[in-house]
C-alpha cells in the first residue's frame, strides 16, 4: 500500500504544473489542460509543426468557419500569448503527438467522462462526495467554469475585440477546481478524446468558452473531424496505471 501512496504522490506533484496527474480508476489524467508553455517544450525538443502552422493559421466560427491567418498554438488570437494559456489550434494528430512525447496518451471518451463527472477520491474536498456522479464537472452547478454567460465571473482573457461571440479562454487551472480536483473539465476549451481508432472524427469533451453551460453537461456530446484545428479546442493527456 505504501508504494501506491508514493506513486500517486509522484503523479500529482511534478516539475511542470501541466504534468500533475490525478489517479482515477486504472488510469490517471492531467489535472490541467496542456498549456502553451508545455507545448513549447515539446516543440523545442522535437521540432514538431502543427497542421495550423503548416497551413498558416487556424479557424474560428463566426458566420461559418473562418480561416484566421497567424492564429496558431503560439498566437491563439493572432498575438503572442502567455505560457499558461491553453494550447489550442491543435488537431487530433497534434494532441496525440504531444501526449506520446510526454509518455502519455489521450484519454478515451469513457475515461474522460468518469474523471469529469464521478468523484473517485477517498477524501474529496470542496463538498464533493466520493462515488457521486454530478451533472457538471464543477458539481451540481456550472458556476465557476469559463463558459458563455451562465457560469458566473471567470478569469478569461478578453479577446472580444477579435471575436464575434464570447471573450476567450482563461489561463489553465485558474477557474474553480471541480470533480476529482480537476480544472477546466467543463468549458474553457473543448478537449480531444479517443474512441474508435478507425474513426474519421473524434470526441471533443466538456464544452468551451464559446458555449453556455449546456455543452458541459454530462448528457451532452460533440465530435469533430480529425484535422480540426480551432481556437477553442485543446486537450489534456492520460496514462494507464
Amino acid at each position: 500500500m505504501r508504494w501506491l501512496i508514493i506513486y500517486f504522490s509522484f503523479l500529482i506533484s511534478s516539475a511542470h504544473a501541466d504534468d500533475a496527474m490525478q489517479p482515477i480508476k486504472g488510469f490517471a489524467i492531467d489535472v490541467k489542460e496542456v498549456s502553451i508553455g508545455s507545448f513549447a517544450e515539446f516543440v523545442a525538443q522535437t521540432g514538431y509543426k502543427t497542421a495550423a502552422e503548416r497551413s498558416g493559421g487556424g479557424m474560428v466560427y463566426a458566420s461559418g468557419w473562418e480561416f484566421m491567418p497567424g492564429w496558431t498554438w503560439k498566437t491563439p488570437f493572432g498575438v503572442p500569448a502567455d505560457p499558461n494559456e491553453p494550447a489550442v489550434h491543435v488537431n487530433f494528430e497534434d494532441a496525440t503527438a504531444y501526449c506520446q512525447w510526454a509518455g502519455k496518451r489521450l484519454p478515451t471518451e469513457q475515461e474522460w467522462r468518469l474523471a469529469a463527472y464521478t468523484e473517485t477520491r477517498e477524501e474529496p474536498d470542496n463538498g464533493f462526495v466520493k462515488g457521486r456522479t454530478y451533472p457538471y464537472p464543477t458539481g451540481d452547478s456550472p458556476k465557476g467554469a469559463n463558459c458563455l454567460g451562465d457560469c458566473g465571473p471567470t478569469p478569461a482573457i478578453d479577446h472580444s475585440d477579435k471575436l464575434e461571440r464570447g471573450i476567450g479562454h482563461a489561463p489553465v487551472g485558474q477557474t474553480v477546481a471541480g470533480v476529482n480536483g480537476l480544472y477546466d473539465m467543463g468549458a474553457n476549451v473543448w478537449e480531444w478524446a479517443e474512441d474508435s481508432p478507425r474513426s474519421s472524427s473524434k470526441p471533443t469533451m466538456g464544452g468551451s468558452w464559446w458555449y453556455g453551460a449546456y455543452r458541459m453537461h454530462r448528457d451532452d456530446g460533440a465530435r469533430k473531424p480529425l484535422g480540426t484545428a480551432v481556437v477553442y479546442i485543446g486537450f489534456r493527456c492520460a496514462k494507464t496505471l
